[in-house]
């Protein structure tokens, strides 16, 4: 398959959401606007971080990589300052007590994934980054966002967007705030979410002229493009690109050799099963069975 251009990457690509999560000068209106759009409602300040890795606790725990991670430090408009706890996230030092939402940001292309049990080990690996000693009553723990964002339909019922938190099920409109929500949203949805999702998702999946459709999606779609004319992201894109085709090269030539290694193997030991059968038909002297079963060994 020929590899796209620059300029065909769309949001949903990892290469895109990648560059645009790392431009320092684009990466917070852009991903505040995209936040603002899915969420509906407004977003403070954020820090914005793409790619980081999240270490397995021992060498044999597995680890989580984060596509795109992003800290809200305000709560309801208002900035939060404190000098305690501080955290190092991106270049700004951020302080525990500052942080009020964590946005797991999550583009996936991939279907084989168990996206509930994905999803519920990166909220363990994520809270666990952030939680200080000395929080003792948790009540200043701050709300998580975990965001996956597909061009399938996950659970299958044609929604745009699915919500899903943790409910009391013996009483389930009682509210059950531990400020954990999960969001799936789906490019190719049918039913459900408001207009500006919709267009923002389809934006997102196709980032084309002729999906530019509102305010929203025509704000990301000069983001879209200032990093698509960026010399440096040409230049990054082509030589990731290059290596990936010689890898590709690569594996394509060591899979034909063992291949050809298999289907020679396997030849050579159907033609012994058939001469061991005529042997055995023929009543072959038992010098005839060593000589076939010393064949075999050497086969093997």
């Amino acid at each position: 398959m020929l590899r796209r251009k620059l300029s065909e990457l769309n949001v949903i690509d990892d290469f895109m959401m990648n560059e645009l999560a790392t431009n320092e000068e684009l990466k917070e209106p852009c991903f505040r606007r995209i936040l603002s759009v899915l969420l509906n409602r407004d977003i403070g300040e954020i820090n914005v971080k793409a790619q980081s890795i999240i270490q397995g606790l021992d060498t044999d725990l597995r680890g989580v990589r984060l596509d795109v991670e992003i800290i809200e430090t305000t709560r309801n408009g208002i900035s939060i300052k404190s000098e305690d706890d501080t955290v190092i996230q991106g270049e700004k030092n951020i302080t525990g007590s500052q942080i009020a939402n964590i946005y797991d940001l999550e583009p996936h292309l991939r279907k084989d994934v168990n996206f509930p049990k994905h999803n519920r080990y990166y909220q363990a690996k994520i809270d666990s980054r952030y939680v200080k000693k000395g929080l003792d009553d948790f009540e200043g723990m701050h709300n998580l966002y975990v965001i996956t964002i597909t061009n399938f339909d996950i659970f299958g019922d044609g929604l745009f967007e699915y919500t899903v938190c943790n409910k009391i099920l013996e009483n389930p409109d009682r509210e059950y705030k531990d400020g954990l929500i999960f969001k799936y949203f789906n490019t190719r949805g049918k039913t459900g979410g408001s207009e500006a999702v919709k267009n923002m998702l389809r934006f997102i999946e196709k980032s084309t002229s002729e999906n530019v459709v509102d305010e929203a999606t025509k704000e990301i779609s000069e983001y879209v493009n200032r990093v698509k004319k960026s010399p440096n992201a040409e230049e990054i894109y082509m030589t990731m690109g290059d290596k990936i085709d010689f890898l590709c090269r690569e594996s394509e030539e060591i899979g034909e050799q063992r291949g050809i290694e298999i289907g020679e193997q396997r030849g050579k030991q159907k033609m012994l099963d058939m001469l061991k059968e005529a042997a055995k038909k023929n009543g072959a002297s038992e010098e005839i069975e060593k000589l076939l079963k010393d064949c075999s060994e050497i086969s093997q």
